[in-house]
């Protein structure tokens, strides 16, 4: 990227989605501002997420999910510009980043860009425990680096010659509407979690299994100051927690099944 150019970069914003009929179309409308190109890398969705995409008047690419981190990944590929923002369809900016992108792109001092990830959980904001700043690395030059293809939590790997910049603002995350929603996907990331431990080689013993997660649960709620976010923080850090232990539990009884 040029510094200092009058000429503003020319940015894609890619949105992958899985029957995201609820959120899309906000998500769409949220970076209006800021996108010179709107993608939208859709899994095969069954509800009314490819309507209200071409209502929308965005690209719209039908791609067999082959991962988080893979999607991510096909849909940079698939874009025009070589400037990404990557977000999730629950996923908005706020006034300030919006702000924030608009002037990075007058003036590019960089090569990727991080931001702090603001959670809606049930109705309530949180801002405190693991879940807030909750950094994270979405605004980038695909010639600069790519996304992971862990099967769970994939992150941005930026090239060892990036140069990266934080930015002002929140990206707001609309996760969870209820506990069960939260519970059940604890459950299927344990899954996955151990999916990938297995693969790596990881072993689990009741050591892992009894002080991982307590350790998570105190880190979270105590010295990350969870309890400040009252009834939902404590709910937070429990299913947190939870997923850590049974991870590791999935661990040691797929690692007996296979001996």
């Amino acid at each position: 990227m040029s510094a200092g150019s009058n000429i503003p970069q020319q940015l894609s914003v890619v949105i992958i989605t899985f029957n995201e009929e609820s959120h899309i179309k906000a998500c769409i409308d949220s970076v209006s501002a800021i996108a010179d190109e709107i993608l939208v890398v859709d899994s095969f969705s069954t509800d009314h997420t490819r309507k209200f995409c071409e209502e929308k008047g965005v690209r719209f690419i039908e791609h067999a999910f082959g991962g988080y981190g893979s999607q991510k990944n096909f849909g940079a590929g698939q874009a025009t510009f070589d400037l990404i923002f990557s977000i999730d369809a629950d996923e908005r900016p706020d006034d300030v980043l919006v702000t924030s992108i608009l002037q990075f792109k007058m003036n590019s001092r960089a090569d990727v860009c991080t931001m702090n990830r603001l959670n809606n959980y049930c109705g309530k904001w949180i801002r405190h425990g693991a879940w807030y700043p909750d950094v994270k690395m979405r605004l980038y030059d695909r010639r600069k680096g790519n996304w992971t293809l862990t099967e769970v939590h994939e992150t941005f790997n930026p090239a060892e010659d990036a140069r990266i910049i934080h930015l002002q603002g929140n990206l707001l995350h609309f996760s969870y509407t209820s506990i069960e929603q939260h519970r059940r996907q604890a459950e299927k990331y344990s899954s996955l979690g151990a999916s990938e431990a297995l693969k790596s080689g990881k072993k689990s013993g009741f050591l892992k299994q009894f002080i991982n997660p307590t350790w998570r649960f105190l880190r979270d709620y105590f010295f990350r100051l969870g309890f400040l976010d009252g009834y939902y923080g404590l709910i937070i850090a429990h299913l947190t927690a939870r997923e850590v232990y049974l991870k590791y539990r999935k661990i040691g009884g797929w690692n007996k099944k296979l001996q």
